[in-house]
């Protein structure tokens, strides 16, 4: 039961990863311009590069070469996601770094009470080494990739998986993103929602319906005790 020490104890606050909790895209760009390339194809400036991300690697790659003027066939795209993992897997920690904030918050959730999951559509083995190499990932419960779900988010099933994993309830929980994935996961399964304002998204995050907005880490606690306790 929650205490006055504990207000959140019993409660899970679920995160997504690149554009929520991390800021990836330098490591993500990086890669991508690697294998462009090494397809004899000039790379993309970074802010270029950036607004492609948001719907996985193969995605990534596919926009990444349409943005160049050109198409790649789906055989020919499953070669690059495999060149793609390869290298991105050795060098997905080079420049990413926790948004700011994050650490700080993700103590103070820990010192409330709350348990906490990481629900991302990354494979969880790339997921995990960036959580670790960030001193991450001490503070989750769970690390729950797409690979792990029945489907990827926005299926609620991925997100009711990830809670279940920290060893929480959907009637107690708060999913933490910042696209429209999240937004489907979390409506979809019935539990509130928050969106920071700063991630990889081509939708506004304020025009995907979240319960609260926030700019920065320092208003997360306060917003998920303000949600929980509404419930």
């Amino acid at each position: 039961m929650p205490s006055e020490a504990q207000p959140l104890a019993g409660a899970v606050i679920a995160f997504d990863l690149d554009g929520t909790l991390v800021d990836s895209a330098p490591d993500l760009v990086a890669t991508l311009n690697h294998i462009l390339a090494e397809e004899g194809i000039a790379p993309l400036p970074f802010d270029q590069g950036r607004s492609l991300i948001g719907h996985g690697a193969r995605r990534l790659l596919q926009r990444g070469f349409e943005a160049q003027g050109l198409d790649v066939a789906p055989e020919a795209l499953e070669v690059l996601w495999l060149r793609f993992i390869d290298h991105y897997k050795l060098h997905s920690a080079d420049l990413t770094r926790p948004f700011p904030g994050v650490p700080e918050s993700l103590e103070a959730l820990r010192a409330a009470g709350a348990r906490l999951a990481v629900c991302t559509n990354k494979l969880t083995r790339l997921s995990t080494p960036i959580l670790e190499a960030l001193d991450l990932a001490r503070h989750f419960d769970a690390v729950i990739g797409a690979d792990l779900a029945p489907a990827p988010k926005p299926d609620p099933r991925h997100l009711q998986l990830a809670i279940q994993a920290a060893g929480g309830d959907i009637r107690r929980a708060v999913m933490v993103g910042d696209a429209g994935t999240d937004a489907g996961a979390a409506q979809a399964a019935g539990i509130p929602l928050v969106l920071v304002s700063f991630g990889y998204t081509e939708v506004p995050a304020r025009d995907l319906g979240p319960d609260r907005l926030i700019d920065h880490f320092d208003d997360l606690l306060p917003a998920c005790l303000e949600l929980l306790l509404r419930r």
